[in-house]
C-alpha cells in the first residue's frame, strides 16, 4: 500500500511537472523565460526560443554543464507587461537560476524591479532599449546592440542612397520613444528632420487616420518602429494607399513570420540586423548555428540566430560560475567575461558595462522572402 510520504512525493513531482520545473528535483540547471508566445510578437518569440533551445539541446547532448542538464521553462505572457511580471515572479519563486530572453521593452521594464529584489540575473532580453544599457543594471546582461544604434544606422543608409524625405511611424510606448532617439540622431548627422512623425497605440493600432497624414508629406522612405503584426498592418496600409516609399523597420521584426505576414509587399523591405548574416559561414558562430538548425530541421533566420547566440552566452556564464552555479555566482561570472569570442564576434562585459555586442547591419527582403545583405 502506498505510504502517505510516497503519495506526497508523487503529488509534488506532478505539480512540478505541470509548471515545467520537475527537472530541478534532479539537480538540473533551470532557466526561466516569460515571453509573448501568443499575441502580436509570437513569430519572433517562437523563432528566438527555437534558436536558444537548439543550443541548449546541443549542450545537453554533450553531457550538460558539469553533468547538469539545462532546462528552459517558458511561460506565455501574451506580450502583456503585468502578466510578464507575474510570470517572472512565479519562475523566481520556483528557483530558476536566471531569467532569459524576455521580449519587449515595457515587459522587461516591468520585470527589472524583481531582479534587484530577488537578486536574480536576466540574460539577453530580446530588446535593444537604451534604458537597459544606461545606467548599468547590476543584474541585467544585454547581448544584442541597441535600437538607437539600429535606427541611426538605417537613417544613415537612406541618406547615403539619396533619400531626403524620411517619415517615422512609431509605437507610442517606451520602446518607440527610445528607438526614435536614434532615428533623430541619424537625421541630425545628415542635417535633416523627419517630414512626418506619427505615433500609434500599441494595444489598439489604427493606421486609418495616420497614413493619409503621413503620405500628405510625400515621403521617400518610412521608418516603422514597433513590433510584429502592427508593423505589418502599417506597411500594408501605406502600400494600399498607393505609396511606393521605401519601407524600413528594426531587427525585432527580422523573422520569417514577419515576412510571411507581409506577403506580396515584403519584397524590398529593409530590416536592420544585430547579428552576422545567417548564411555567412565565414563566421564560426553562423556555421555552428547552421549545423544545429540542420539537425533540428529548422530554418536559420536572424531571430533564430539571436536566440542561439544568447543561449551560448548564458551557457558560457554558467560554465564559468563553477560546478554548483548560483544566481550571484552567475552574475559575477558574466561580469568577468571581458573578451569572449562568441564565434567570430566578440562580446565583453564588466562591472560598468553590460552591453554585450555592438554589431549592427542592414538587410533587404528579396523576391524569395529571404533576408539578403
Amino acid at each position: 500500500m502506498t505510504s502517505f510520504r510516497q503519495l506526497a512525493s508523487r503529488l509534488l513531482i506532478t505539480a512540478l511537472a505541470a509548471t515545467g520545473l520537475a527537472n530541478t528535483a534532479r539537480g538540473d540547471i533551470t532557466i526561466g523565460q516569460t515571453a509573448g508566445f501568443t499575441g502580436t510578437v509570437a513569430a519572433s518569440v517562437k523563432e528566438a526560443t527555437q534558436g536558444a533551445r537548439m543550443y541548449f539541446d546541443a549542450v545537453n547532448a554533450g553531457g550538460g554543464i558539469n553533468g547538469q542538464k539545462i532546462t528552459l521553462v517558458s511561460l506565455d505572457d501574451k506580450f502583456d507587461a503585468k502578466l510578464a511580471a507575474a510570470n517572472a515572479k512565479t519562475l523566481i519563486d520556483q528557483g530558476v537560476i536566471s531569467l532569459f530572453l524576455l521580449r519587449g521593452t515595457p515587459l522587461t521594464q516591468a520585470v527589472m524591479p524583481l531582479l534587484t529584489e530577488y537578486k536574480v540575473p536576466l540574460v539577453a532580453p530580446s530588446t535593444g532599449a537604451m534604458l537597459l544599457h544606461k545606467p548599468v543594471h547590476p543584474w541585467l546582461f544585454n547581448v544584442r546592440a541597441t535600437y538607437q544604434r539600429e535606427a541611426e544606422r538605417a537613417i544613415e543608409h537612406l541618406s547615403l542612397i539619396g533619400v531626403d524625405r524620411i517619415a517615422i511611424v512609431q509605437v507610442d510606448d517606451s520602446f518607440g520613444d527610445d528607438a526614435v532617439q536614434g532615428a533623430h540622431a541619424g537625421l541630425a548627422k545628415v542635417n535633416k528632420t523627419a517630414v512626418a512623425h506619427e505615433k500609434y497605440d500599441r494595444a489598439r493600432p489604427d493606421f486609418g487616420p495616420i497614413v493619409p497624414r503621413l503620405l500628405a508629406q510625400q515621403p521617400q522612405a518610412v521608418l516603422f518602429i514597433g513590433s510584429g503584426t502592427a508593423i505589418v498592418q502599417g506597411m500594408k496600409a501605406v502600400r494600399a494607399a498607393g505609396s511606393k516609399a521605401q519601407l524600413v523597420t528594426l531587427s525585432n521584426n527580422a523573422t520569417a513570420g514577419f515576412v510571411k505576414d507581409l506577403g506580396d509587399i515584403a519584397y524590398g523591405v529593409i530590416v536592420s540586423q544585430v547579428f552576422p548574416y545567417e548564411r555567412s559561414i565565414a563566421k564560426p558562430i553562423i556555421k555552428e548555428a547552421l549545423e544545429a538548425a540542420r539537425k533540428a530541421g529548422a530554418e536559420l533566420t536572424p531571430t533564430v540566430v539571436e536566440g542561439y547566440v544568447s543561449a551560448k552566452v548564458l551557457v558560457e556564464g554558467l560554465k564559468r560560475a563553477g560546478p554548483k552555479p548560483t544566481r550571484d555566482g552567475l552574475r559575477k561570472a558574466l561580469e568577468g567575461m571581458s573578451h569572449y569570442d562568441v564565434g567570430g564576434i566578440e562580446l565583453g562585459y564588466g562591472p560598468t558595462d553590460h552591453t554585450g555586442l555592438e554589431y549592427v547591419d542592414l538587410s533587404i527582403v528579396d523576391q524569395a522572402g529571404k533576408f539578403r545583405r
